[in-house]
């Protein structure tokens, strides 16, 4: 699997101190989370970032195990005040360190758009999962009609972007396409959503068969 780790490491900083683009939806996001979530549930979180959703979802879960491929990214994490049953690790869906069947959720936001190969990463998901647990995810739907002026001008930007190291790779998916390839890994989805609506960030709830 293609990482962007060093691209991610280079920003992280940056990342860290930049206010949310939309506080409402993330919000919204966070409310349906914690909808699913049991006191005794095992999380992990793949593509944490600077570790602010992990922060936000502690007190709704058992444990949580929050990773990301970037070392940048876990140093801002791990910077943040401490909550006991939260850990961080440097760490890709691939990751010896995730032993299968051990997590009853697993939460990915804003990530599965950046993975060349979605099909293999979605696969592990299913691997890493429980049966019957949840696999909760927001993405962007890139090859939506829907992105508005600014984002459809930011796609057409992005391989120039990547052309000089200013981005890194990233998918163009539809909604369908994007569900589509979750149920073929083995899931049943249970609760779709975008927040915000446009650009169209796709929001799924899927069980484990």
């Amino acid at each position: 699997m293609k990482t962007d780790a060093q691209f991610w490491d280079r920003i992280a900083v940056k990342y860290a101190a930049q206010p949310l683009s939309d506080p409402n939806a993330y919000e919204l996001t966070l409310e349906r989370v914690v909808s699913y979530l049991k006191p005794t549930d095992r999380v992990l979180e793949l593509g944490c970032g600077t570790g602010t959703t992990a922060l936000r979802l502690a007190p709704h879960a058992g444990s949580i195990l929050a990773t990301d491929f970037s070392e940048g990214m876990i140093a801002q994490a791990e910077a943040k005040p401490a909550v006991d049953n939260v850990r961080f690790l440097q760490a890709d869906p691939f990751s010896a360190a995730l032993k299968p069947g051990q997590y009853d959720v697993v939460v990915a936001f804003n990530l599965f758009h950046l993975m060349e190969d979605i099909d293999a990463a979605l696969a592990q998901v299913h691997t890493l999962l429980a049966p019957g647990g949840l696999f909760i995810s927001k993405s962007p739907c890139l090859a939506e009609r829907s992105l508005g002026v600014k984002f459809g001008l930011m796609k057409r930007l992005i391989p120039m972007m990547q052309l000089v190291g200013k981005a890194p790779y990233v998918r163009f998916d539809t909604i369908e396409g994007t569900e589509r390839r979750i149920s073929a890994a083995g899931f049943e989805i249970v609760e779709t959503g975008n927040y915000p609506v446009r650009p169209p960030n796709h929001f799924v709830v899927a069980r484990r068969f």
